[in-house]
């Protein structure tokens, strides 16, 4: 009932009740119409303030939609608005966590552009100067064929840099909905080395699988082979001509363990803690790549309740270990 009414009908009752006193006696009818004025004192009063505590509740929203972010409702704890600002308390608080939210998206997608744009300048600039060079009307076809391959090997790099790219930006937005499958390690492992294998022969290293059994474990094989075959790329490179990379597999009642080891130089111990960190790049054990295979391969294996390690044998060369547990403990 609006406040019109509400005085509208007391003036009503008051009559009422004015005309009935008056019957019996004036005095009856004069204490009435004292006590109804001051019944309508203390009306007017209580619609005073409750006509300005909503209007500060109105104001108070006003700001919220003007982010404000240090809005309270500690003052509408009592009382018939409790309920109400309650929930527009609720609502603020979903609206500022959306919004902190939806800055951080805004971050990192300028952050992963700047990260793109920053790791095609170099190879772009070495495109454009292989095709400044093939110009060049004295060019021999032996050179020019260097050159091709040299432009093959570029953008082959820059197509998976891209793609690598796109993938963990979709992880890491939770876009990506992995596939609960049994996956054999054995045929992971026959998978990923066979699609590196060239890229060891070129290099003169030998790998080789030391497989227990058939050990399984859950989850994205596609994904995953991905995983694998960026750690394996990444042993072969840091294998000298004649290593030799090794990839064990096994299994127990706890979980299906697969291990990369290589005989080559090992990494650099102060570079451990670090190697997995997108764009991560040193002076020595990461500075021939682009800081992302490794980082693409944690990310991976993470979201899907696996673990990755990496550390240096005694006798030389590095290790990474991939563990996917079978319970949860």
């Amino acid at each position: 009932m609006s406040d019109k009414n509400s005085r509208l009908l007391h003036l009503i009752l008051t009559a009422a009740a004015v005309t009935v006193c008056a019957y019996f006696s004036i005095a009856s009818a004069a204490v009435m119409i004292g006590f109804s004025a001051v019944m309508f004192v203390v009306y007017e009063r209580i619609f005073s303030l409750r006509r300005n505590r909503l209007m500060r509740l109105c104001d108070d929203i006003d700001r919220i939609l003007h982010s404000d972010d240090i809005i309270h409702f500690d003052e509408y704890r009592e009382g018939e608005l409790s309920v109400l600002s309650a929930e527009i308390h609720k609502m603020t608080i979903r609206l500022r966590e959306q919004n902190a939210a939806l800055l951080a998206e805004k971050q990192f997608a300028k952050e992963a552009l700047e990260d793109i744009s920053h790791q095609l300048r170099t190879p772009l600039t070495s495109v454009m100067m292989i095709l400044g060079l093939m110009r060049s009307p004295v060019l021999t076809e032996k050179n020019r064929m260097e050159y091709l391959r040299d432009l093959y090997v570029l953008l082959e790099r820059m197509k998976w840099l891209i793609e690598t790219m796109l993938s963990l930006s979709r992880i890491e937005a939770d876009a990506v909905r992995f596939a609960r499958d049994t996956v054999s390690c054995r045929r992971l492992i026959g998978q990923t080395i066979e699609t590196v294998s060239v890229t060891a022969e070129l290099k003169g290293v030998e790998v080789r699988t030391e497989i227990d059994g058939d050990p399984e474990f859950i989850g994205d094989f596609h994904y995953i082979s991905e995983a694998i075959v960026n750690l394996l790329k990444n042993a072969i490179e840091h294998t000298p001509a004649g290593g030799t990379v090794t990839v064990n597999a096994r299994g127990s009642n706890i979980s299906s363990d697969i291990t990369i080891s290589d005989t080559g130089e090992g990494i650099p111990e102060k570079e451990l803690p670090h190697i997995f960190e997108r764009f991560y790049r040193s002076s020595e054990y990461t500075k021939n790549g682009f800081g992302i295979g490794l980082a693409f391969a944690k990310k991976v294996i993470s979201a899907q309740d696996g673990s990755l390690k990496a550390f240096n044998r005694k006798t030389g060369g590095a290790v990474f270990e991939i563990r996917f547990f079978k319970m949860v403990i």
